[in-house]
Formats: structure tokens, sequence, C-alpha cells
């Protein structure tokens, strides 16, 4: 989220967490205007920056200058990434790219790292003629049942393209480590423009489900 008065809006709503990203190459990506981090710093809900292969000095700095409360690294990042930002004072949140059984492997080096995982769906195929990777969400979700198969023991937020439409099968995923849903781009109006009809119902939903169990 970018825009001061929808962030305002989502704020009214019984979330936990909003999202906030710092990679310039995404749509959604949110300008160094004193308008957007005054927003920012004065939301009242837990904050995650997201970046992508940022530097450690640019994470530090962004993380301070906005009040966040996590940083989310969605690129390359290293274990020694990961622990050199807790060091410098930071929750960490890592990424992990799920399409088979396999890819829940890599969990194994963060363990010790990072505060959370977020599953989501591996990034589209780089843009024609080119090897560039595109980094951010598909809008797509991947199979949750790979996940039988994460026996970690960090916590994690369960992503790629959740929409009104997967309640029932959100209502019936069990795993002991799940915290939470990370919703995005099936409740925007446009990049960073969420629909707040929208997330109010997905949010009063989910709630009856997760207070039964």
């Amino acid at each position: 989220m970018r825009n001061a008065e929808n962030i305002r809006a989502v704020e009214q709503l019984d979330i936990d967490w909003m999202g906030f990203i710092f990679y310039p190459g995404s749509a959604r990506y949110v300008p160094p205007t004193d308008e957007s981090a005054a927003a920012i710093r004065s939301c009242s809900k837990v904050k995650v920056g997201v970046f992508v292969n940022a530097s450690h000095d640019e994470i530090i700095r962004t993380f301070a200058a906005y009040r966040l409360d996590y940083v989310q690294l969605h690129g390359n990042e290293s274990p020694d990434d990961c622990r050199h930002l807790q060091e410098a004072g930071c929750n960490v949140i890592k990424a992990i790219s799920v399409s088979s059984e396999s890819d829940i492997l890599q969990t194994s080096k963060y363990e010790s790292v990072v505060d959370y995982f977020l599953f989501d769906t591996p990034p589209a195929p780089p843009l024609p003629g080119t090897q560039q990777t595109v980094y951010g969400g598909t809008g797509q979700r991947f199979d949750w049942s790979v996940l039988k198969s994460y026996h970690g023991h960090t916590p994690f937020l369960l992503s790629g393209g959740i929409g009104l439409e997967h309640l029932a099968d959100l209502a019936a995923f069990r795993h002991p480590q799940l915290a939470g849903f990370d919703v995005n781009s099936r409740f925007e109006l446009s990049p960073a423009l969420k629909d707040t009809g929208k997330l109010k119902q997905f949010v009063c939903e989910a709630r009856k489900f997760l207070s039964e169990n």
C-alpha cells in the first residue's frame, strides 16, 4: 500500500499487518515522498516492508525511516543476510517460492535466522528476450498440499493469489505452523489501491473459521 487515504481506510479493518513495497521494480513501489512516509509511519498496524535484493544499509535506513516492524525479503537473500538484519534489530520474514516439496528443503538453512517464512507462488518467467527475473506475486495459487512436507519450527504465512473464492479451501487448510494469510492482488482496484469492501468481507469470514480452529 502507499495511498494515504487508502491506508487509513484499510487500517480500520480487523487486519493484523500491512505491507509496503520498497522494490523499485514493482508496480506497488512506495515512492520516497513525505506524504507516503507520514502515512506509513503513523499506521497503527504491524508494518512490513518488502525488499528484493536490497543492500543491508538500504534496508536498515528504510526500516528506521518508516518505523517498520518487519522486513520481508523476496529476492536471493542468504541466511547470512537475514542474520545480519536480525542483529541490526530487524524482525525478518523470508519469502520462499514453492512449486514442489523439494522447495521446502531450503527452509532448513534459514530456520534460526528468520522470524517467519512466507510461502508464495514462484515468480513469473523472465521477460521475453531477457534473462531478468520478474519478482513479485503472480496472482496464482500454488499447490498447498506440498506444505505437508514442512516440519520446521518457524511459523509461516500462506500467500499466492488468495481471494474470496478460496475461503472454503483456507478453512479446510491445516498446519501447526500456519500463522496467517497474506492477500494482495485479488483485493486491488489498481496496483497498491485496495478494495476495502472485499477485504472486509474476507477478514470477517476468515476470522469466523479461525476462531473455530
